[in-house]
């Protein structure tokens, strides 16, 4: 019997993020290991385990998985996640790619120059409302059903549910335009597994603040952009 998934990354939501949804959506037990230092990355990269030298990093089924695209589509695929048939998953990677611009967007608030701030911040609330929403409220319309792809449950409800607490976490008026995709949030945090994970005490990871930023540029090296 396969053990659990450990998932490697810091402390923090980032790229493992999205990951960890899926999982405790899937209903799926994980580990965790978490870099501390940037000695734990470089050891990993002279270990020969990160296939491209950066994390995320899931260890599962036996197999070293690098990429967060690659690392979601085996999950989904794995737990009935991913659609039916090739239609459905091209609707579900589509609607999928809209919500990973928003979330980066989103997450250029906080990696951003300090006196940057107040203009990303603007930035992702304009391009929520005007052009993220809209879209997910409109596919939601166009069929009347109660999940964007399928009329069941899929990765993509998941990615969606993230980004609307992303979202409410920025500005909580940012929904309030859209009824649909509130019943939505309302809809897939009430289902049992989805429901456990946004308790406290979940490996969910909390929003970010100066400590969590400053120890990640410490751990990737990385500059403000």
């Amino acid at each position: 019997m396969a053990g659990k998934p450990v998932l490697y990354y810091y402390n923090a939501r980032g790229k493992m993020e999205c990951i960890r949804w899926l999982l405790a959506a899937a209903g799926v037990e994980f580990e965790e290991k978490f870099m501390e230092t940037s000695e734990d990355l470089e050891k990993l990269i002279k270990d020969g385990r990160l296939m491209f030298q950066q994390l995320p990093m899931v260890e599962i089924d036996g197999m070293t998985l690098v990429q967060s695209r690659a690392i979601l589509n085996y999950i989904a695929t794995k737990y009935d996640l991913y659609g039916k048939d090739a239609k459905e998953r091209a609707l579900i990677d589509m609607y999928t790619e809209g919500i990973i611009d928003l979330t980066d967007m989103m997450l250029r608030v906080v990696t951003c120059f300090p006196d940057q701030r107040e203009a990303k911040i603007s930035l992702a609330k304009d391009k929520a409302k005007s052009r993220y929403l809209p879209a997910y409220e409109q596919v939601l319309k166009s069929h009347r059903q109660d999940y964007l792809v399928g009329n069941r449950l899929t990765r993509v409800d998941i990615h969606l549910l993230e980004v609307l607490l992303y979202v409410e976490e920025l500005d909580s008026s940012l929904l309030a335009p859209f009824p649909l995709l509130k019943a939505l949030k309302s809809r897939i945090s009430s289902l049992p597994n989805v429901k456990k994970f946004l308790q406290p005490g979940s490996q969910r990871k909390p929003p970010y603040d100066e400590k969590i930023i400053e120890k990640a540029k410490k751990i990737f090296k990385f500059q403000p952009s």
